[in-house]
């Protein structure tokens, strides 16, 4: 995971002012990454504090995400080649989910070469293709938006030391029933798991 050149380097200095706000210095207290009193101290949006230089370099490392909290302020983007989501609607449910027919997903990822943002800059990946499932519901129709959200930010999938392509850290159903085991349903915590992990990615 990569994030936008606004938010790396010298350039975190304005985002922090505009996502968060700047604190006075304040001897009586400490910076949680170094330990030592604040210096030119910046608040986020969490209400967690830094020093700028501290948050400077843990957003270099981490992208512009809380050392403390997880909280996002910033855009964050992957490393994910180029593809295409596209998806249908199916009258058959999902297990756990009757009567509202099912999302069909689909993701078309083709191989190619990698590009500066991928790990292996020039070298030949190979490329997937890969369905996901969702009811068909108003919760469902949600997450897909959340999901082509994050999809156009680069974050669904990655290309993995085997120069293929892989999924990243959103999780989805690749199968409609066998339970979550499987990676299927019925599993009725999976909307709100993914939710959370779209929002660790920024999209909510």
């Amino acid at each position: 995971m990569s994030f936008t050149q606004d938010y790396s380097g010298s350039a975190l200095n304005g985002a922090a002012k505009e996502e968060g706000a700047t604190a006075g210095d304040n001897e009586d207290e400490n910076c949680c990454i170094c330990l030592d009193t604040f210096k030119n101290k910046k608040q986020l949006k969490c209400k967690h504090e830094f020093c700028e230089d501290c948050l400077s370099k843990s957003v270099e490392t981490m992208g512009p995400i809380c050392p403390l909290c997880k909280y996002v302020f910033g855009r964050i983007q992957g490393f994910q080649p180029d593809g295409k989501m596209t998806w249908k609607t199916k009258r058959t449910s999902l297990p756990g989910f009757p009567g509202c027919g099912t999302i069909v997903i689909n993701y078309d990822m083709q191989g190619g070469r990698q590009a500066a943002r991928h790990p292996n800059p020039s070298k030949r990946y190979s490329g997937i293709n890969r369905d996901a499932y969702l009811p068909n519901n108003e919760e469902g129709k949600e997450v897909l938006q959340l999901l082509k959200r994050a999809f156009d930010e680069y974050l669904i999938f990655t290309i993995g030391p085997d120069n293929e392509v892989i999924w990243h850290n959103i999780h989805h159903k690749t199968s409609k029933s066998g339970g979550p085991q499987c990676f299927g349903y019925p599993d009725p915590d999976y909307l709100s798991r993914v939710r959370e992990e779209l929002k660790v990615n920024g999209i909510e």
